[in-house]
């Protein structure tokens, strides 16, 4: 009897152990369990998540175009172009300007392809068989005569008289009494009569690559004389050069080229 009052006392001392755990594992499980601080990152203590972005390229390089200027702007050169001759009677000759030997007329409203220019003058190449130069200004273009490649002096080449010799030029100088002008001379070539083209033809022709208000350009001079001046100035990043032709009806005989000047002080 003694010993099942024992047992009866250890299990219910038993029980109420049990139950006070329980009570304390269902209260420790509402707190909240605190790990070590050294092991956790408060909001403020994360590290900023690094970001790749692709680099970023400034809008100007990119997207920007780059205006066009006079040094990288390049012309675009065609073949030829298309004209219409607006003068009543447009001569066109050998040579880019007034006072070369004569070719053939053209009338007006002739439509006519052209296909070259000089490097300083407004004269142009009229295409075909016959090659031949007119002024641009008696012309209607349908297009920029500038957009032509530069024919004369270069690919294009005066026809040659088979009878005379070229000439010799003697000097070029500045004037005394005017330095804007160069002053140049040459040896005389007789023609035979009957040689020349008409009564009209200058026997020699002298072409001047020279500066004036700035600008550089061609001009083809004609003389029968042996000497001749011209207007050179400063202002012009080209140098200024020069040569002379001996004319006849069949062709040119040259060119001499003019000794080199002295550029205007």
């Amino acid at each position: 009897m003694k010993f099942n009052k024992l047992w009866i006392f250890l299990t219910i001392l038993s029980m109420g152990c049990g139950t006070a755990s329980l009570a304390t594992i269902e209260s420790s499980t509402a707190t909240p369990i605190i790990f070590p601080t050294e092991t956790l990152f408060s909001p403020t203590e994360l590290p900023s998540p690094t970001v790749f972005a692709p680099p970023t390229i400034p809008p100007t390089e990119t997207l920007t175009p780059i205006p066009p200027t006079a040094t990288n702007t390049a012309i675009v050169l065609v073949g030829y172009l298309k004209a219409k001759v607006t003068a009543d009677l447009l001569s066109c000759r050998y040579g880019p300007g007034s006072e070369y030997l004569y070719l053939y007329g053209l009338n007006k409203d002739a439509r006519i392809r052209i296909s070259g220019r000089t490097d300083a003058n407004n004269w142009v190449m009229v295409d075909g068989k016959n090659k031949c130069w007119v002024n641009a200004k008696f012309l209607e273009v349908e297009g920029s005569p500038v957009s032509l490649p530069i024919m004369y002096p270069g690919e294009y080449k005066l026809p040659v008289s088979p009878y005379y010799p070229p000439t010799t030029v003697f000097n070029a100088t500045r004037n005394k009494n005017n330095p804007r002008l160069v002053d140049i001379s040459w040896d005389d070539i007789p023609l035979i009569a009957g040689d020349e083209e008409d009564e009209f033809m200058n026997h020699y022709i002298v072409e001047v690559w020279r500066c004036e208000g700035g600008q550089f350009v061609f001009e083809a001079l004609a003389t029968n004389e042996l000497s001749m001046s011209f207007i050179d100035e400063v202002g012009c990043n080209q140098t200024s050069h020069g040569r002379v032709f001996v004319q006849e009806k069949h062709g040119f005989a040259g060119p001499s080229e003019i000794p080199a000047w002295l550029p205007l002080p």
